[in-house]
């Protein structure tokens, strides 16, 4: 790439929940600045001490990120901002029209949005091409996706480069679609995974460990296409579509599309308390977080491993 690098080392985050605690988390773990703000004071008030306990599943060094007391506050000399509002168009609208009536006009915007399209959320913002999507996979402090979509290549791109330099996996849409690309592939599976507990054919615990246990093993380190493409033997992609491809046209038509009810939703619950045997929800983040530690950790072993051969 030959665009210019920017330099984005003061960051404002404008949302203090869940994503924004991570991303502040990750980006104090690189050595950047965050200034946050939410207009919860609660919010406001829990950020720093969440944050800390993020960072500490990283196993960085504790720093400590600025929490402003109004919106203006957390964009002053800031060079790229960090939109972590509900997935609401209206709200994001006028949010991100705020935000760049107060920040500093060369501040890039990026939004987390997890299924919004940037043609919705940016309408009556003064510069709509200065706000990118940079969608996260959660939790951002440990998953290294982001999602990455906007109308000037050249800008995205300039986030491209800063995403990879701060150790992020972007990944560039070439046009936009709700749900991205993650969360399409995600809710294509938790629609089967429904339909089959609708149906009776299996349990909560099965159905998740049927993925855990089979498919998502291989998903840490191959994507769909070079599945299959393996999934070819020694032919490879072409062998596999040539002589297996008419085989998934017959399950794809059996796919089921679940009835979205009461009933559906208390077999979910009670499935869902059944497999987990009354383990507290901290207790289910905790273990979650040091999974995706060790998984993280072995996939840059073999990395590193792969460098020196």
């Amino acid at each position: 790439m030959s665009h210019q690098r920017v330099n984005m080392t003061n960051i404002a985050m404008i949302g203090c929940g869940t994503i924004g605690i991570s991303w502040t988390a990750y980006f104090l773990s690189r050595g950047l600045h965050v200034t946050a703000f939410d207009p919860d004071a609660n919010a406001r008030a829990q950020f720093t001490q969440r944050v800390a306990e993020d960072m500490r599943a990283l196993g960085a060094e504790a720093r400590t990120p600025v929490v402003a007391q109004t919106l203006a506050e957390a964009l002053e000399g800031v060079e790229l901002v960090v939109e972590n509002a509900p997935e609401s168009v209206s709200l994001k609208q006028q949010l991100l029209a705020d935000i760049q009536q107060a920040a500093p006009s060369q501040a890039l915007v990026v939004s987390s949005t997890s299924s919004l399209k940037h043609s919705d959320i940016t309408k009556g913002a003064p510069a709509p091409e200065r706000i990118i999507i940079a969608h996260p996979f959660n939790p951002p402090h440990l998953v290294p996706l982001v999602e990455l979509y906007g109308p000037e290549t050249e800008l995205v791109e300039r986030l491209v480069d800063f995403y990879r330099r701060i150790g992020k996996q972007p990944v560039m849409l070439r046009k936009e679609m709700i749900g991205h690309i993650a969360n399409r592939l995600s809710s294509a599976l938790w629609r089967e995974a429904l339909y089959l507990l609708q149906e009776g054919v299996a349990s909560v615990e099965d159905i998740d460990l049927a993925v855990t246990a089979g498919p998502g093993v291989r998903w840490a380190i191959q994507g769909p296409f070079l599945t299959y493409h393996l999934g070819g033997g020694q032919g490879g992609i072409r062998h596999y579509l040539e002589h297996l491809g008419p085989s998934q046209e017959y399950r794809w038509a059996s796919l089921g599309q679940p009835t979205m009810n009461d009933e559906l939703y208390a077999q979910v619950i009670h499935g869902v308390e059944s497999a987990t045997q009354g383990q507290s929800l901290p207790d289910l983040f905790s273990e979650r977080d040091r999974q995706l530690t060790a998984i993280q950790q072995a996939l840059a072993i073999n990395v590193k491993q792969e460098e020196t051969l």
